[in-house]
């Protein structure tokens, strides 16, 4: 738990911890010109960034697999393999062009089958996606370059729907592994991306590589976010992982890698006395953390008991445990993140406290049902969050179990359906990108999809309603009414609980310059001075 690592750093001093902790690592050629070595925050054990929304996933997608739309740091769409696209003067048929002489790293060019094909997968996991495969009446490849979308109704938000930046992106891959069950993972790790996976130096839990593709080509604009020109200027990305967090500063200050994803907030007082180190955001943007409730089965399937958690809630409690400091954390009434466009927090009574929680739980119906949470050991942030909800459900009165395991666990455990006490859950927490949740389509938090959304299964035809009445409103207006009734919606239903928003930091060695912040860690044009 985070609060124990915190105390024991106290006692012996951060930069105490790190010189003694070391660095086991020992690499050639530190500060290389053609090396990028890099620490995620967690093991990547999933490759297939359709298959979940777990950002580590994500990151690597970005690296191997390209989108048609990216987004700027403003978040506007912008087109990435798209070269022009037509809408229709009944807004009804989307034509997309594509740019010419893109390739996928097996040598093949990419055709608008292959987008067609990866646009259908996709639209079966992510909540945008479903959004628009609801809208799609037909999609149409009249040549290698065209992709037609005829709707049944208009979808203003085509471009942001396939360029959203988190969460998950609508990455393209060729026609044979995109025809890959939604449910399956693929088993060809290729894509048109900036960089090439080598699947035969891929090691779960130890290293992960990457190395430059030089067909790519990159667009003429500037890189902002996931948008533009997207220069590679290190022939080879290593990701290494290392599980401590004191062994991974120790490396990044030894100059044994340059870049470490998220360090524990304990530690940066000393990366900030090295002069060799710079810090930046890691999010713009920020974090949300949530308790993710599965919906599903009992006793989460009871929005009451739901409601119950969220009135002993402190988020203050919660924010502190992650180790940011006060000034890099706030609280936020609302389940989508506050400080984003139309988010307008407020709209429900402040938790009540432990008695008001107690009563509501035995009004319930509550039969003592074992609740399951599982928990990352090796995700400092969340695991705390974990923590912290154990003890809080336990003074309520819930039967709790607290199942640790490594992070990459949690996110294929989450995926079970099992009832909690034959290996499946009742609850997680994580923590999203902001703008990753942004709206009723994006929020995969509150969709009502049911056997069809995110993990934990919420199910509520009032907020499906909303949210496709919101992607279809043209008038400004109209949208913000629809937003306004979503988040109440959300509010009374608690298909999740928020635990308050938080900005972590991203640490580099400081000869390395032009790294893109966003959502997600970008790898390209990133070089060394």
């Amino acid at each position: 738990m985070l609060n124990n690592r915190r105390q024991f750093v106290q006692t012996v001093g951060a930069a105490g911890l790190i010189a003694a902790v070391g660095s086991k690592f020992a690499f050639a050629q530190p500060g290389s010109k053609t090396v990028l070595r890099y620490v995620p925050s967690t093991s990547l054990t999933i490759l297939d960034p359709i298959l979940t929304t777990a950002a580590v996933t994500i990151a690597h997608g970005y690296c191997v697999f390209d989108t048609l739309y990216g987004v700027n740091s403003k978040l506007e769409p912008k087109p990435q393999m798209v070269d022009t696209d037509q809408v229709s003067a009944d807004n009804l048929t989307w034509t997309l062009r594509l740019r010419p002489g893109l390739t996928f790293h097996d040598g093949h060019p990419v055709r608008s089958r292959d987008c067609i094909a990866s646009i259908e997968r996709w639209s079966k996991r992510d909540v945008s996606g479903q959004a628009l495969a609801a809208n799609v009446s037909a999609y149409e490849a009249p040549d290698d370059r065209t992709i037609v979308i005829k709707l049944k109704r208009p979808f203003p938000r085509m471009r942001d729907a396939l360029g959203k930046p988190h969460s998950s992106p609508a990455f393209m891959m060729p026609e044979r592994v995109a025809r890959t069950s939604p449910t399956e993972a693929i088993k060809e790790i290729i894509g048109s991306g900036p960089f090439k996976f080598v699947a035969a130096e891929y090691v779960v839990g130890s290293k992960v590589v990457y190395e430059k593709f030089a067909q790519y080509k990159p667009r003429a604009e500037p890189a902002d976010w996931s948008s533009g020109g997207k220069r590679v200027y290190f022939d080879r990305l290593e990701w290494v992982i290392i599980p401590d967090a004191a062994t991974a500063v120790a490396a990044l200050q030894n100059g044994e890698v340059d870049w470490v994803e998220t360090p524990l907030p304990d530690l940066i007082p000393v990366i900030k006395s090295n002069q060799n180190i710079r810090l930046r955001a890691a999010d713009p943007y920020g974090l949300i953390g949530v308790i993710r409730f599965n919906s599903s089965q009992a006793p989460f399937d009871n929005v009451n008991v739901r409601r119950a958690v969220y009135e002993a809630v402190n988020q203050n409690d919660y924010m502190s445990v992650t180790g940011v400091e006060k000034d890099a954390y706030n609280e936020c009434l609302s389940n989508f993140p506050c400080g984003l466009p139309g988010v307008k927090p407020g709209l429900i009574g402040r938790p009540g406290g432990l008695e008001k929680a107690k009563k509501l739980l035995q009004e319930s119906g509550y039969k003592g049902e074992k609740v399951v949470i599982i928990n990352p050991t090796d995700n400092a942030p969340i695991g705390s969050l974990g923590h912290v909800t154990s003890d809080l459900l336990k003074q309520i009165g819930f039967s709790v179990e607290l199942q640790d395991m490594d992070w990459g666990s949690v996110t294929q455990r989450r995926t079970s359906r099992q009832p909690a006490d034959k290996g499946g859950w009742s609850i997680f927490h994580t923590t999203w990108p902001s703008v990753s949740v942004s709206n009723p389509s994006l929020n995969a938090n509150t969709r009502g999809l049911g056997q069809a959304g995110w993990f934990g299964w919420f199910d509520d035809a009032e907020t499906e309603k909303l949210a496709s009445n919101w992607l279809s409103a043209v008038s400004s207006v109209e949208q913000e009414n629809l937003f306004l009734e979503s988040q109440r919606r959300a509010l009374k239903m608690m298909p999740i609980v928020m635990l308050g928003q938080f900005r972590l930091q991203t640490a580099l060695r400081r000869d390395l310059t032009g790294d893109i912040p966003g959502s997600s860690c970008f790898f390209w044009n990133i070089r060394r001075a």
